[in-house]
């Protein structure tokens, strides 16, 4: 696997829940902070209040390896009850020349939701880049290392995305009984 590739990758559960109930937990953008070993806030821009198509909101952001950052996500697809994704920028800069550009995105997130006789299967995903990020200095230092570091990286954002399913799946669960 190469960076040029769009590496990407999902978890999905099955969530015995209402479609409504799921979807107001995923549009949570503050609920991935409780469990996030690298987000640990987050803030609705330009007087937004919630998803809305265009909207933005800043992550700050924190890792042993790479200290702290901000980037900005756009929100790129909301289908009420259906998907909700985001492209994460970086506006300041940190990896290269800032853009405001979803199409430069760092990485690009999305929760998409449908129904099934028991519930609502959530699947969540990730694709990495195509803009620079911590992934594209790795490879940029080790280019010999590229499918390591790929795969190090999509490991980790799994293992992220499990625990967050997880939680996601726990709280509308007890909320619907």
């Amino acid at each position: 696997m190469r960076f040029t590739d769009g590496p990407s990758t999902h978890c999905d559960t099955l969530i015995n829940a209402s479609a409504e109930r799921v979807w107001q937990l995923v549009t949570d953008i503050e609920l991935p902070i409780r469990l996030s070993p690298e987000l640990h806030r987050v803030t609705w821009l330009d007087g937004a209040e919630g998803p809305a198509l265009g909207a933005r909101f800043e992550g700050h952001n924190r890792s042993e390896l790479l200290g702290d950052w901000r980037t900005v996500s756009h929100v790129v697809e909301l289908a009420e009850l259906s998907a909700f994704a985001w492209a994460v920028t970086d506006e300041d800069g940190r990896y290269g020349a800032p853009t405001q550009d979803p199409a430069a995105a760092l990485a690009t997130w999305r929760f998409d939701l449908a129904p099934e006789a028991d519930g609502v299967r959530l699947r969540q995903s990730v694709r990495i880049g195509p803009g620079n990020s911590g992934v594209t200095t790795a490879i940029e230092r080790w280019p010999d290392k590229e499918e390591y570091i790929l795969d190090f990286r999509l490991n980790d954002l799994r293992t992220a995305m499990a625990a967050n399913l997880a939680d996601i799946k726990s709280r509308a669960e007890q909320a619907d009984r």
